[in-house]
């Protein structure tokens, strides 16, 4: 074996990230029956849903994770999410979901809004950040995007004029903007972040989108230690793709949000790698933080190569909302040693790749 090679050989063998006991002191102290296993409504969804809500149920049965999962079969082309489903979730405040395909217009609407209004998911949250050995474009990306989960664009409210001229109707509330707000600002400030970004297009839709920045900057002057900013969709759509380092936490109205976490999903790694989640005041349903491009193709589903990263660090964040904080930080430090490992093992055959053809002219 080559000299040059040894080196690396041990870099392999000595990550830090393969020393999976989570280095934090013994803070949380749980309640007593804090430990008894959780029910949680389970949808594997459309495409490559199965595939990854199944790596996620071999995951948790491998970490004797104390959850149990409620099944319940749903695809995109139903007219309704079925009541038996939505009951279950209402009984068991949290869910975990895999995609569901949306079809293209015609008189179905999408089951994933109907989710949001029937149990008042009115928060959306994708993270998008650097996972240690996956190469990007860009480094020190760790993005926070709270979109408005409950109206807007998407609020359905559609019709035809005459014949041949639709309208459809963007409502923005004041209560919807002030709560969403508040919630930016609460995850800030409960997480240690330094700014919130205000994403809009109000020197366009003045009163719409001018009620949600009014609603921004109120909530604003109640968190004097948290950096408060604005920026046109357009524009920031451009500085995500240049600088993305230069964002922390977006609030966003709900169109603008999802055009948001996606490009930012992209630029930190993929939509297959990002985690994200759906909360309200009283239920919470997690899911693939950014799902464009992946939902329906079906060579990933024929060939059986989803990616199952994002669901599981989507299953780590609600083993946190469950109080489950030790089960969610191995979850979180064996994906990070994974992505290590596999890094350092490509560098490492790579060297040798070269060592053999420098060997073969010598």
């Amino acid at each position: 074996m080559s000299r040059r090679s040894i080196p690396l050989l041990r870099q392999l063998w000595t990550l830090p990230s393969f020393n999976l006991t989570p280095t934090r002191s013994v803070t949380y102290m749980p309640r007593p029956g804090d430990g008894a296993p959780r029910a949680v409504t389970l949808i594997p969804g459309d495409g490559i849903g199965p595939l990854v809500a199944g790596a996620v149920e071999q995951v948790m049965e491998a970490m004797h994770a104390p959850l149990y999962f409620e099944r319940y079969e749903v695809h995109g082309d139903m007219e309704r999410v079925p009541e038996k489903v939505i009951q279950s979730i209402k009984k068991n405040k949290v869910c975990l979901k895999g995609g569901l395909a949306t079809p293209m217009g015609g008189g179905v609407s999408s089951l994933n809004v109907q989710l949001r209004r029937e149990l008042d998911l009115y928060a959306s949250l994708v993270n998008c950040f650097n996972l240690p050995g996956l190469p990007t474009r860009h480094q020190d990306v760790d993005i926070v995007v709270i979109r408005e989960n409950t109206e807007g664009e998407y609020s359905g409210l559609e019709h035809e004029v005459v014949r041949g001229v639709v309208e459809s109707l963007k409502l923005i509330t004041k209560f919807c903007s002030e709560r969403i707000a508040k919630y930016a600002f609460e995850y800030a400030y409960l997480n240690n972040r330094k700014k919130v970004t205000a994403v809009h297009k109000a020197n366009i839709m003045k009163l719409a989108d001018g009620l949600f920045l009014e609603s921004c900057r109120e909530v604003s002057t109640k968190y004097p230690g948290i950096k408060y900013n604005e920026i046109i969709v357009d524009n920031c759509c451009m500085q995500l793709v240049s600088k993305p380092e230069q964002f922390d936490v977006m609030v966003t109205p709900n169109l603008y949000g999802n055009l948001v976490a996606n490009t930012a999903a992209g630029i930190a790694g993929g939509t297959g790698v990002m985690p994200g989640g759906n909360v309200g005041a009283d239920h919470a349903v997690f899911e693939q933080g950014a799902s464009a491009g992946n939902v329906g193709n079906e060579n990933l589903v024929e060939q059986k190569k989803a990616n199952p990263v994002a669901l599981l660090l989507s299953s780590a964040m609600m083993l946190r909302h469950l109080q489950f904080p030790s089960f969610a930080d191995r979850l979180e430090l064996l994906w990070n040693g994974l992505y290590r490992m596999e890094s350092t093992v490509r560098r490492t055959l790579e060297e040798l790749v070269l060592l053999k053809k420098s060997l073969m002219q010598s």
